[in-house]
Formats: structure tokens, sequence, C-alpha cells
């Protein structure tokens, strides 16, 4: 005897277009998220002239280059989670990358600041 799969569950699960459309709408912010931290470390890079900080900038700008990847990377996974959820029924689990990607903008922000105190005062 042969046990035959429910054929309902075989069809894709109809969702609401407007979770998906809010869904990528999401995907979308993160990706300018991203951009916007890739450029801002390029400019760091190339156009911010410290003298003697430069070795500090150009650390910076990497890591800052380095959040937009991760941030361009989270994104993705964020937008598949929630779409394989929402096709799926079930309900999304909870990030916790948010608040550390928040902690390490602070920490490239201070680390910009002080750089820019540094060397306006000459040291």
């Amino acid at each position: 005897m042969s046990v035959r799969a429910n054929p309902l569950a075989e069809q894709p699960r109809e969702v609401d277009y407007r979770f998906i459309l809010a869904n990528e709408r999401t995907f979308l912010a993160w990706m300018r998220t991203s951009l916007g931290l890739i450029a801002g470390g390029v400019a760091l890079d190339q156009f911010v002239a410290t003298g003697s900080q430069d070795t500090l900038v150009r650390v910076i700008a990497f890591v800052v280059i380095a959040l937009g990847a991760a941030v361009a990377t989270i994104g993705v996974v964020q937008w598949h989670r929630a779409d394989a959820a929402m096709y799926e029924g079930r309900p999304m689990r909870r990030t916790r990358i948010v608040p550390f990607l928040g902690i390490g903008l602070i920490i490239v922000a201070v680390a910009i600041a002080a750089a820019l105190i540094a060397e306006s005062t000459g040291t």
C-alpha cells in the first residue's frame, strides 16, 4: 500500500501581494543602506586627506566597506527567510543581527570622529 501525498500541500500557498511587495521594499532598503556604506567607505579612502592619520582613515574605510558587504548579505538572507516563511505559512524568526550592525556603525562613527578631531588638533 502506498501513501499518497496531499495534493493541496504540493501547490504553492497563495500570499497577499502586499506582503510580497513589502518584503521587496525591505530588501531594497537593505541594499540602499549597503550601497551607502560602500560609497561612504570609498569616499573616505579617496577624498579624506588627513596626512598623519592616513592609515587610520584607510582602515576605517575598509571597515565601512566591509559593513556594507555584511548589510547586503544580511539583506539577502532576511529577504529569503521572510519569503520562505510567507509561502510556507509559518511564523518568521526574529533576527538578532540588527543590534550588532547598529553597534558596529556606532563604533565606526566614533572612530571617524576621533580621527577628525585628532587631525584638527594636530596630534
